[in-house]
C-alpha cells in the first residue's frame, strides 16, 4: 500500500536569501546563490540536483556544519548564520543526526558501542539497544564493522544517529555505496522511522527515483532551487522504478 502524504506542519527551518562563497586564495566560488526555503517538521524530503549543484553544501548549512556566507538559518528562533562554534556543536548534540554515504563506524568498536558513542554525549538519548533494535539489528549488537555487510553498517549508523532522538535526520547520499537490494532496505527504514518516530528527514541524492518515496522533492541547480514539489502520494522505496 502506498503512503498517503501527512498534513502540513509548522516550520522547522527557514532560509532567506542564503549564499554560500567559498575563498581560496584569490579564487572565489559562489555554490549557493540565494536559497529561500522553508522545511516543516515532520516532512520526508529529497533534495535531488547532479554533482556540483550545491546540495551538499545546503546540507552542511542546514546541519550548522558550515555558515551561510550571506542570508538567515533559522531554527527554532534562532539564526544558525550568527552563532558560536559552541552554540553550533550544541545545536549539532542536541537537534540533528548524520548518515552519510559512508559509514564512520569506528572499526575497534562493536555496533552497540558505536551507538553508546551518540548516547554519551546527548541529553535524553534511546537506549543503544533500542536504537538497533529499530534497524533490526539487535541481534548484531556485540559485532564490529568488520564482521558485518556494508548494508549493516550504514544501518548501524541510521541507529547511532535516531539514538539521540534528533528532530532533523539529514541523509547524505546514504545509499551511494549499496547494491539496489541493500538500497530498498535502507530506504524503507528511513520511510519506517519517519512514520512512526516523526522524525524529519532530508535526504540528499543525485538518484531521481529516490524522490517518489518522499512528501516533498526539491530541485537544485547551479545553487538555486529550480523546483519544490509535493508529492501527491509516497511509494515503497520496493515500488520505485529504478
Amino acid at each position: 500500500m502506498n503512503s498517503p502524504s501527512k498534513m502540513p506542519h509548522g516550520p522547522l527551518l527557514e532560509l532567506q536569501g542564503v549564499t554560500k562563497t567559498f575563498i581560496n586564495g584569490d579564487v572565489k566560488t559562489r555554490v549557493l546563490r540565494g536559497i529561500d526555503l522553508t522545511l516543516r517538521e515532520h516532512e520526508f524530503t529529497v533534495i535531488l540536483g547532479a554533482s556540483g549543484s550545491g546540495k551538499s553544501t545546503l546540507l552542511n548549512l542546514l546541519g550548522g556544519i558550515d555558515r551561510a556566507t550571506t542570508g538567515i538559518v533559522g531554527f527554532g528562533g534562532r539564526d544558525l548564520t550568527q552563532c558560536g562554534d559552541a552554540e553550533l556543536t550544541a545545536f549539532r548534540r542536541d537537534n540533528v543526526g548524520f548518515v552519510f554515504q559512508f559509514y564512520n563506524l569506528v572499526p575497534t568498536l562493536t555496533a552497540i558501542e558505536n551507538v553508546e558513542v551518540s548516547t554519551q554525549i546527548c541529553r535524553d538519548p534511546m537506549d543503544p539497544l533500542e536504537s538497533l533494535r529499530r534497524v533490526g539489528l539487535e541481534d548484531r549488537a556485540d559485532h564490529f564493522p568488520g564482521q558485518m555487510s556494508g548494508g549493516q553498517q550504514q544501518r548501524v549508523s541510521i541507529a547511532r544517529a535516531i539514538s539521540k532522538r534528533p528532530k532533523l535526520l539529514l541523509c547524505d547520499e546514504p545509499t551511494g555505496a549499496l547494491d539496489k537490494e541493500t538500497s530498498v532496505v535502507v530506504l524503507d527504514l528511513f520511510a519506517k522511522l519517519n512514520a512512526e518516530l516523526g522524525t524529519t528527514i532530508i535526504m540528499i541524492t543525485h538518484a531521481p527515483p529516490i524522490a517518489a518515496m518522499a512528501d516533498r522533492v526539491v530541485r537544485i541547480s547551479d545553487g538555486v532551487i529550480a523546483s519544490d514539489e509535493q508529492n501527491g502520494r509516497r511509494l515503497k522505496a520496493s515500488e520505485l522504478d529504478w
